[in-house]
């Protein structure tokens, strides 16, 4: 049997560092762990290959090569998943289709011939078995929680490690929390389940014995949603991993807010070689984070949570939201300043969207507010549902907000203001990879020599030689990243960057 995955292509977003690969040369953030996870599941005597469109094109002899295309997608590649379906039924090739997009909009692609929904752990042995019969059925379906100490490790063979500027990994599934626009709890669950001890650790020597050497996103919706296993089991355990390889990764995930209020497990996760944590701050209005569920941000003090973790060693990424019933016109200013005095550099700020699945999405639908799919995109300024606030109005305020956080002036004044703040243990030999040290004469070129932001690049070049030197590699990457920052926030909001100064004043 020969099996060709295929992964869509991802649009340009914040997401995908899409301008910042060009200066490491590398052509994708991430690969396609979900379909590397589904290869390593089915017969190891059937032929595989995996085509990453976002590395490469799809070409119709890899299509007809293969007697079943395998494509994996979340909702922002929709229309991509599309358009590689439609080639598939052109060609007579048959597809079999999984992942969150399909899993919540299953209806929606009739032209798919065998859908294998969910946990693919518990999904596609059922579908496998039927095929090798010769009686598979279109929809394999089952709502139950996977044990993921049946999950293999990835079949990493299937890709040139080179082309990605990061891998990734999964230990853990599921979030406690309930926030009303997120669909993990209704893909996930909102018990947490994690992979063995051992079964991580595997993982991680598969990528050094490949030799990967960098960074490593833990994929997880909230990686400390098992805060207690995480301290006594999975944390001492990389510690004693790192030290005996010689730290030759580091790493990177998603959490929650309350973080902040363990100071044992950032400890622990610095240890062991955690870096850069995204949090979903979402607003510091406290009617939208009551509006939104979202419990574990209320009746704190943000600003000072947001500090902690970053002198606690982890770089805090953020995600923000504007679009809630309970916003204003004030709500716009209020996040620009809450931004730039947490000297979030790497701040994801989207519009409102009620994604299928979610509570949002059921409540616009009963308000008879729904207005249609949602792209997956939250900066797309693609709203599928009635906003409070007059239309109009809130687009501005997003694009006023993009336009002052990402201009020159003002992001690198929030990469000083990290710098300050940002404590690291530890810096790894990885900083200085080949394609890195590449980056640094590019950004010299691009951004210091032919960029408008040249004034702010060589302050900042100079401020984190003389003041912080252990983080002058770190200052170089965030001036590469505001340079793609930038360039998506110019395409939403169809024009050049603002100087919005005396918002901050």
């Amino acid at each position: 049997m020969k099996i060709l995955l295929v992964y869509p292509h991802y649009p340009d977003t914040f997401w995908s560092f899409r301008h910042a690969l060009k200066f490491i040369d590398r052509k994708a953030s991430f690969p396609p762990l979900g379909l590397l996870t589904v290869a390593a599941m089915l017969p190891a005597e059937w032929h595989k290959r995996l085509v990453d469109m976002n590395v490469c094109p799809l070409a119709d002899e890899e299509l007809t090569w293969a007697d079943y295309v395998f494509i994996s997608a979340m909702t922002i590649q929709r229309e991509s998943a599309q358009e590689v379906i439609a080639r598939c039924r052109q060609l007579g090739v048959k597809t079999v289709a999984g992942g969150p997009l399909f899993t919540a909009c299953h209806e929606d692609f009739p032209d798919v011939d065998h859908l294998v929904l969910n946990e693919a752990e518990l999904t596609l042995a059922p579908f496998l078995t039927d095929l090798l019969n010769g009686e598979p059925r279109r929809i394999y379906a089952d709502e139950r929680r996977a044990d993921l100490a049946s999950t293999p490790i990835p079949l990493w063979n299937l890709i040139d490690v080179r082309n990605y500027a990061a891998m990734n990994i999964q230990y853990c599934r599921g979030c406690p929390f309930d926030c009303e626009f997120c669909d993990i709890t209704t893909l996930f669950g909102r018990k947490p389940r994690s992979k063995a001890q051992a079964q991580l650790i595997a993982e991680l020597e598969s990528l050094y014995v490949r030799g990967w050497r960098g960074a490593i996103f833990f994929v997880d919706d909230n990686f400390i949603g098992d805060r207690a296993k995480l301290k006594r089991e999975l944390l001492p355990a990389i510690i004693d991993w790192m030290e005996e390889r010689g730290r030759p990764f580091y790493f990177y995930t998603e959490a929650s807010i309350d973080l902040a209020d363990d100071p044992q497990l950032m400890e622990l996760m610095v240890r062991a070689g955690f870096e850069e944590v995204f949090i979903g701050i979402e607003t510091p209005h406290e009617d939208g984070l009551v509006e939104s569920g979202k419990v574990q941000n209320r009746n704190r003090d943000l600003l000072a949570s947001v500090k902690c973790i970053q002198r606690a060693g982890l770089q805090v990424h953020g995600g923000f939201i504007v679009g809630f019933d309970s916003d204003s016109p004030e709500t716009f200013d209020r996040q620009i300043r809450f931004i730039q005095e947490s000297g979030i550099v790497t701040a994801m700020v989207g519009v409102l969207i009620a994604l299928r699945g979610t509570r949002l999405y059921q409540r616009m639908s009963r308000e008879g507010r729904l207005l249609g799919k949602a792209s997956g995109n939250n900066t797309a300024i693609a709203i599928n549902f009635t906003p409070r606030m007059e239309l109009k109005l809130l687009i501005g305020g997003y694009r006023t907000i993009l336009d002052t956080i990402y201009s020159p002036k003002n992001y690198y004044q929030r990469v000083i203001r990290l710098l300050r703040e940002y404590r690291p243990a530890h810096l790894g030999k990885f900083h200085l990879q080949p394609g890195y040290v590449g980056a640094l004469f590019k950004s010299i070129l691009f951004l210091g020599v032919i960029g408008r932001e040249r004034f702010q690049f060589w302050k900042l070049f100079f401020w984190s030689l003389v003041r912080r030197p252990r983080l002058f590699p770190l200052a170089i990457t965030y001036a590469v990243y505001g340079f793609h920052f930038r360039k998506v926030a110019e395409t939403i909001t169809g024009g050049a960057m603002l100087e919005r100064d005396e918002c901050l004043e």
